[in-house]
């Protein structure tokens, strides 16, 4: 799953033929929340690589599913073996761009980020609502959207389809230093 990991980021790293305007972080944060009267579950992800150029605008994102971490074991195992199948889908990728991008001269600002998002396989188009921030050289954006489960082909199993919601909550985080060779 390692190697895995460093050959994406290989591609991604590559793909910054002029690093100017390049901006990344190895450690963003994404998590997602179900939410159900029988029961919440929540799992955390903290090894998020990501790309920002602000030449443009566009945004790369890549997701170890074997990174999320879960409350309860037993959950996490579920979730990588019955759901996602991470051993076959070993990521969640996200490749956009920023709508009409252009710097924050000081405090925040609101954006939408336009792309496809590939999870189990299945790719679909999103749009994501999020906060830009820009200070002491480094970018931060921060989002709360909803996903919902059947979009990307992962099938609730009857005996357990009360416990997981059918719109999840997900939430993501990353602050991108310049990329610099």
């Amino acid at each position: 799953m390692k190697t895995t990991y460093l050959i994406f980021s290989f591609l991604l790293i590559s793909l910054m033929s002029n690093a100017q305007g390049k901006y990344l972080t190895k450690q963003g944060y994404v998590s997602f929340f179900s939410s159900t009267l029988i029961e919440d579950i929540k799992a955390d992800n903290n090894q998020v690589l990501s790309v920002i150029d602000t030449k443009d605008g566009s945004v790369a994102i890549a997701i170890l599913m074997k990174s999320f971490m879960f409350e309860k074991s037993l959950m996490q195992e579920h979730f990588n073996e019955n759901f996602v199948e991470s051993d076959k889908y070993p990521k969640a990728i996200f490749r956009g761009k920023i709508e009409d991008y252009s710097p924050v001269l000081s405090g925040t600002k609101d954006i939408y980020i336009v792309g496809q998002m590939t999870i189990h396989g299945i790719t679909k188009d999103i749009e994501i609502a999020a906060t830009l921030a820009e200070w002491r050289g480094n970018i931060m954006i921060k989002s709360v959207f909803p996903l919902l489960v059947s979009d990307f082909d992962i099938h609730i199993p009857t005996v357990v389809s009360n416990n997981i919601a059918k719109t999840v909550e997900v939430s993501f985080e990353s602050i991108y230093k310049p990329y610099n060779r």
